[in-house]
C-alpha cells in the first residue's frame, strides 16, 4: 500500500504527463505482479466499491482526533477533501505496514462490506494505525469509493508499453474489461496485458473480449468555415448521432456478448439484443449504439429519449412490464471483426460496404447514411435534429481506419452536434468545490419561476420574503430549483461569484449556503424530461453554465413552464 500511496502523491503532484508516465513505468518495473494489477484496475478507471460509509469514517475521524465535529466540518471546508481532512487530523503515531496493494484490497478492504459496524470500526482504526499519512489519505478514498487520480487511462497504456515493450495499441485492447468490475484483477490477467507474443492469432484474448473504442471530435466550425476544414462532403459519411449507450456486440465461439464504452458487460440486461445477434457469423464484432426504440404509426419508428433507457440501466431484473414499456434495440453502425479478421485498418468505405453485406441476413438496425450535396444542405438537415430525437450528425472520412480512443492517428471522425438547450435561471444555492477549487464556492444550484413575476417590485417582493425567511405560500410567485451546475466559467468568473455569495450568504445547510436571489445565469443542457423524484418535476441532462446575465434582471428570468415548452420542441 505505501508504494502505491507514494505513487498516488507522485502522479498528483505534477502536471508532466512525461513525468506521470515516467513514475507509472517505475512503479511498474519494481511491483509485484498481483500489486501492480489492482494499481492497473484503479488508475486506468475501476471504481472501487464504497465499504465503508462516509458518516462512519467522519465519526471515527472525530473520535481518532479528539475534536467535535462541527471542528472537523470547518476543517472539510477549507480542504475540501474528506480524505485529505481524515490524514490531516488523525494523530502522528503509526506503526508503519508493508503490506502490499492486493492484499490491503482483498483481505481488509473488500471483506468490510457487510460487517456489523463495531466490527468496521474496529478494523479501520487499527488499519489507520498502520500507515502514514499518505496512505491513510489512499485509504478512504478506497473504502470511501472515491478514488480519482489525475491519469487517463492511456497514459497507463503508454507506460505500461514502455515497461513491457509490447506495443501501445495491443495493450489497449487486451485491456478492454479489465476494468469489468464483476471480475477481480489478478496477476494473471496483469501478466497477460504484458504477454509478449506476435501476431493477433497469437494474442491473449478471451473469446468474449471488445476493443477499445475510437471516439469522435467535437466539431465547432462555424457553417462558412467547412468547406475549408473539411473538404467535399463527398469525402465524408454523414451519419445521424444517436443519443443512446454506445456498445460492441462480439459474437464468437457461438456466444453472444455485449459490452458498454465503459468497459462494463451489459449482456444479461439486454436480452433483445443477444436475441437478434444471433444469427451473425461466428468472429464478427459490431459497433453502435444500445437504443430504446418507440414504433410509429407507421412502423418505422424513432429513438425514444435517453430517459426511458435509463430505466433499463440499472434493472438486475427484468420483468415483463420494463421489457414492454423500453424495448431496446442496436442501431449498428461500423463493423470491426469478420470472419475473426480484424478490419480496423480498412478504410471507413470498405467496412460500410461490409456491414451492409453482414446485417442484410439479420434483425439488427443499421444507422443511416444521409447523402446531400453541400454542408448548407446538412446544415439545414441538422436543425432537424430534437425532431428526430437524434443529437446532430456524426462526420466519417471515407477513407478513415478505425482507431483507438481520441486520436488523429487512424483517421477521423467528427461529431457535429446540435446547440444545447438554454435557460435563464436564478442562482440559489451554493456549494464549495473539490481539490483546487476548495477555497471558493463554485458548485451551484439555479431555480426558475413557478410562473412568470408581473414585473420586478414583485419579483423583488419575493426575494424580500425569502431573506426573511418566511415559507412560500403554495400558490404565490416563487423560485423552484431544477438543476445543480458546476462547469463552464472561468476562474476568474468563479471568483467574482464567490464574492458574491459571501456577501449575500443568509444560511448555512453544512456545506451549503442559500444566497439571496441577485444572478441570473445562462444554462445550457442536451435533454429535459419530466422527473417525479424532482421538486420541480423536471430533469436536464449535463447542465453547464454558458454565462452570467449580467444584463437580465431577476424578473425575467424563465419559467417551469418555459422548460416544459423546451421539452416538447
Amino acid at each position: 500500500m505505501k508504494h502505491f500511496a507514494r505513487l498516488f502523491a507522485d502522479l498528483d503532484g505534477t502536471t508532466s504527463t512525461t513525468a506521470k508516465v515516467d513514475a507509472l513505468r517505475r512503479y511498474f518495473a519494481r511491483t509485484p505482479a498481483p500489486n501492480a494489477a489492482w494499481a492497473v484496475y484503479f488508475l486506468a478507471g475501476g471504481k472501487p466499491r464504497q465499504v465503508v460509509k462516509t458518516a462512519t469514517l467522519r465519526r471515527l475521524a472525530c473520535e481518532a482526533a479528539g475534536i467535535a465535529d462541527w471542528l472537523f466540518e470547518e476543517c472539510y471546508q477549507a480542504v475540501g477533501d474528506l480524505a485529505e481532512t481524515i490524514a490531516y487530523v488523525l494523530p502522528l503515531q503509526s506503526e508503519e505496514s508493508d503490506l502490499g496493494l492486493a492484499d490491503w484490497v482483498e483481505n481488509r478492504l473488500l471483506p468490510l462490506r457487510g460487517l456489523p459496524e463495531d466490527e468496521v470500526a474496529r478494523r479501520v482504526r487499527s488499519y489507520w494505525q498502520e500507515l502514514d499519512a499518505q496512505g491513510r489519505f489512499l485509504l478512504v478514498k478506497l473504502v470511501g469509493g472515491g478514488f480519482r487520480v489525475g491519469v487517463s487511462k492511456l497514459l497507463v497504456q503508454r507506460a505500461l508499453a514502455a515497461h513491457s515493450g509490447v506495443d501501445a495499441k495491443r495493450i489497449a485492447q487486451r485491456m478492454m474489461g479489465y476494468m469489468d468490475a464483476k471480475v477481480m484483477p489478478s496477476a494473471i490477467k496483469y501478466e497477460a496485458l504484458l504477454a509478449d507474443v506476435a501476431g493477433a492469432e497469437g494474442d491473449i484474448r478471451d473469446a468474449g473480449q471488445p476493443y477499445p473504442f475510437f471516439l469522435a471530435h467535437q466539431l465547432d466550425t462555424p457553417l462558412e468555415g467547412l468547406d475549408a476544414r473539411l473538404g467535399p462532403v463527398d469525402d465524408w459519411q454523414v451519419e445521424w448521432k444517436y443519443d443512446g449507450i454506445r456498445g460492441q456486440i462480439v459474437k464468437r465461439a457461438g456466444q453472444v456478448w455485449l459490452w458498454s464504452r465503459g468497459e462494463e458487460l451489459v449482456t444479461e440486461r439486454f436480452p433483445e439484443i443477444v436475441a437478434l445477434a444471433q444469427p451473425l457469423p461466428d468472429g464478427t464484432v459490431l459497433d453502435g449504439e444500445i437504443l430504446v426504440w418507440a414504433q410509429g404509426d407507421g412502423g418505422g419508428g424513432r429513438p425514444a429519449s435517453f430517459a426511458l433507457l435509463q430505466q433499463r440501466i440499472g434493472r438486475k431484473t427484468l420483468g415483463k412490464k420494463i421489457l414492454a414499456d423500453a424495448p431496446v434495440s442496436f442501431m449498428a453502425y461500423d463493423l470491426l471483426e469478420l470472419a475473426g479478421q480484424d478490419l480496423r485498418g480498412q478504410p471507413q468505405r470498405l467496412r460500410r460496404e461490409q456491414l451492409e453485406r453482414v446485417l442484410a441476413a439479420t434483425s439488427l438496425k443499421i444507422s443511416p447514411v444521409e447523402r446531400l450535396p453541400s454542408w448548407e444542405a446538412f446544415e439545414a438537415l441538422r436543425a432537424e435534429s430534437r425532431q428526430r430525437g437524434v443529437e446532430g450528425f456524426m462526420l466519417k472520412r471515407l477513407d478513415a481506419a478505425y482507431g483507438t480512443g481520441r486520436t488523429k492517428a487512424d483517421g477521423l471522425w467528427w461529431k457535429w452536434k446540435i446547440e444545447p438547450m438554454t435557460i435563464d435561471c436564478v442562482l440559489i444555492y451554493a456549494q464549495a468545490g473539490h481539490g483546487r477549487r476548495a477555497s471558493l464556492y463554485t458548485d451551484y444550484t439555479f431555480a426558475v419561476w413557478n410562473r412568470a413575476p408581473r414585473d420586478a417590485d414583485e419579483a423583488a417582493a419575493v426575494v424580500k420574503a425569502i431573506e426573511k425567511r418566511e415559507p412560500a405560500k403554495p400558490e404565490g410567485l416563487q423560485l423552484v430549483a431544477f438543476a445543480k451546475a458546476y462547469s463552464g466559467l472561468t476562474d476568474e468568473e468563479f471568483k467574482r461569484i464567490d464574492s458574491v455569495i459571501r456577501k449575500t450568504t443568509l444560511e448555512k445547510f453544512g456545506p451549503v449556503r442559500s444566497v439571496r436571489p441577485s444572478l441570473v445565469f445562462e444554462l445550457g443542457f442536451e435533454g429535459i424530461n419530466l422527473s417525479p423524484r424532482h421538486k420541480s418535476g423536471i430533469a436536464v441532462r449535463f447542465p453547464r453554465m454558458l454565462r452570467i446575465r449580467d444584463d437580465k434582471p431577476l424578473h425575467e428570468a424563465n419559467t417551469l413552464d418555459d422548460l416544459k415548452v423546451l421539452r416538447n420542441l
